[in-house]
C-alpha cells in the first residue's frame, strides 16, 4: 500500500507554489483584494478537514471552486438591501467562470503584483503585500527579508490591506503613462522574491519555486516593457546570479563559497542570456541600480577562476552604485571586492568607517564578512568573535555549518 497522504505536506506545497496563481484569480473574480485573500485561507483550513476522506482529482481547481463559494457567503452574510456594492460585489461572485483546471483560466498575476504596488501604499508596503500575495510568504520570512520584526510587518501587512479597500486601488494593470512611476516598485518587489528564494531567511537554504516565480516575473516585465532597460538589467541580474546555484552546495549539500566554487557546474546558457541582456541595457540607457548589479555578476562569470576577476571594476562598480542608491549592504559586499583588490586590512578599515555597523547589527552576511577579513589579517580573537556571531545569525544550515568549520580552523 502507498504512504499516507500527508495532508499538511499537501497545503504547504500549495501555499508555496500555487498561491500567487490562486489569489490572483480570486482578485480577478470581484476585485476585493481582502475577501479574496480571507477566502482563499477559509478554504485551506476546509481542505485541512475535508482532503484526508480523499484527495481530488484537481486541488487548485477545487480550492478556487471552495473559496469562491466562501466569498459568496461571506457577502451574503454582510449584504444588506441598502448596500448596493455588497450587492454588485456578490453579483460578480456569483458570476465567476466555473473552472475544473486552474491552467483553463487567465494569469492575472501580473494584475495583481501592479495592484499590490500602487503608489496609494508606500514602498515597503508594497514590497511586503506582495512577497504574501505573489510569493506566498510568511509574516516572518517577509519581516527577515525587511530586517524588521515579524509583529511589525504584521501590522504592516494589515494596513496595506486595509489601504488597498479603502483607496479603491483597481485591479488591473496601469496606464501607459502611470507605468514609469510604478515599475520601479515592482522591480523591486521581483528582485526580493528572488533573494529569498536563492538565500532563504527562514532554515531553508535554497527555494527554486520563488526564485523560478521571480525569473517568470521578470521575463513577463521584460516582454511587456522592451524598451525599459532596467527590467532588463534585473532580468539579467537574477539569471547570472541563479546560473550558479549548483556549484553553491557540493554532493552533500553543504555550503560551497564562491572562491571555491566548481565554475564548470555554472549554467552556461543561463550566462549566456544574462550576458545579452546586460549589454543590451547598458547600451539602451544610463545605468541603473539592477544594471550596475548585473554588470558586477557578468564580472564574475566572464572570469576564468575567482584570482581572475576583475576585483577593481567591481569596486569601481559599488562606488558607482552606492551614487545611485546609498544603502549599508553595499559596504558589506564592496568590501569583500576591496579586500581582493587592494588588501584586507583597508578593507577592514573601509568597513569600520562606513558606519554600516549601526544598521547592520542583525545582518549576517556583515559578520561573516568581518570575520573573514579579520581572520586573513591574522586577529584570530576578534575573528572568532565575529564567526560565533555570524553563525548565530544565519539564516540555513549549511551556511551555519560551514562559518563553524572557519571557526574551528581557527580556535586553538
Amino acid at each position: 500500500m502507498p504512504p499516507p497522504l500527508d495532508i499538511s505536506a499537501q497545503i504547504t506545497r500549495l501555499i508555496r507554489e500555487d498561491w500567487g496563481r490562486l489569489l490572483a484569480v480570486l482578485v480577478s473574480f470581484g476585485g476585493d483584494f481582502a475577501l479574496a485573500e480571507d477566502s482563499l485561507q477559509d478554504a485551506m483550513v476546509a481542505a485541512l478537514e475535508v482532503w484526508p476522506k480523499g484527495l481530488p482529482k484537481d486541488p487548485d481547481a477545487w480550492l478556487i471552486t471552495t473559496a469562491r463559494r466562501k466569498a459568496i457567503d461571506r457577502l451574503r452574510r454582510a449584504q444588506t438591501a441598502q448596500d448596493k456594492s455588497d450587492a454588485l460585489a456578490l453579483w460578480h461572485w456569483q458570476h465567476a467562470p466555473e473552472t475544473q483546471d486552474l491552467t483553463t483560466l487567465p494569469d492575472h498575476r501580473l494584475e495583481l503584483i501592479f495592484t499590490c504596488c500602487h503608489p496609494a501604499l508606500d514602498e515597503k508596503s508594497r514590497v511586503a503585500l506582495t512577497l504574501r500575495a505573489l510569493g506566498g510568504l510568511t509574516t516572518a520570512e517577509i519581516a527577515a527579508a525587511f530586517l524588521d520584526k515579524p509583529e511589525t510587518m504584521a501590522a504592516r501587512l494589515t494596513r496595506g490591506r486595509k489601504k488597498i479597500a479603502a483607496a479603491g486601488i483597481r485591479f488591473r494593470l496601469p496606464d501607459p503613462e502611470d507605468l514609469p512611476e510604478r515599475i520601479q516598485g515592482v522591480l523591486q518587489v521581483i528582485y526580493l522574491i528572488f533573494n529569498e528564494g536563492y538565500r532563504g531567511s527562514s532554515g531553508t537554504y535554497t527555494r527554486t519555486d520563488l526564485s523560478n516565480e521571480a525569473i517568470r516575473l521578470g521575463r513577463i516585465l521584460s516582454q511587456v516593457l522592451p524598451d525599459h532597460a532596467e527590467t532588463k538589467g534585473l532580468l539579467a541580474l537574477m539569471l547570472l546570479t541563479e546560473s550558479r546555484r549548483l556549484a553553491r552546495t557540493d554532493a552533500t549539500g553543504a555550503f560551497v563559497p564562491l572562491e571555491t566554487q566548481n565554475r564548470a557546474r555554472w549554467d552556461q546558457a543561463l550566462i549566456h542570456e544574462g550576458l545579452t541582456l546586460v549589454e543590451t541595457a547598458l547600451c539602451m540607457a544610463p545605468a541603473q541600480p539592477f544594471t550596475i548589479q548585473a554588470a558586477i555578476n557578468a564580472l564574475h562569470a566572464r572570469a576564468g577562476n575567482f584570482r581572475d576577476t576583475d576585483w577593481a571594476q567591481i569596486v569601481a562598480l559599488y562606488d558607482i552604485l552606492a551614487q545611485r542608491q546609498p544603502n549599508p549592504v553595499l559596504h558589506v559586499n564592496r568590501a569583500v571586492a576591496l579586500s581582493y583588490a587592494a588588501s584586507p586590512d583597508i578593507a577592514l578599515r573601509d568597513l569600520d568607517a562606513s558606519g554600516a555597523a549601526r544598521h547592520l547589527e542583525t545582518y549576517q552576511p556583515f559578520h561573516a564578512c568581518r570575520a573573514d577579513l579579520l581572520a586573513r589579517l591574522g586577529q584570530t580573537q576578534a575573528a572568532l568573535a565575529a564567526y560565533t556571531r555570524a553563525i548565530a545569525l544565519s539564516p540555513s544550515d549549511q551556511e551555519a555549518e560551514f562559518l563553524r568549520t572557519r571557526r574551528a580552523q581557527l580556535a586553538p
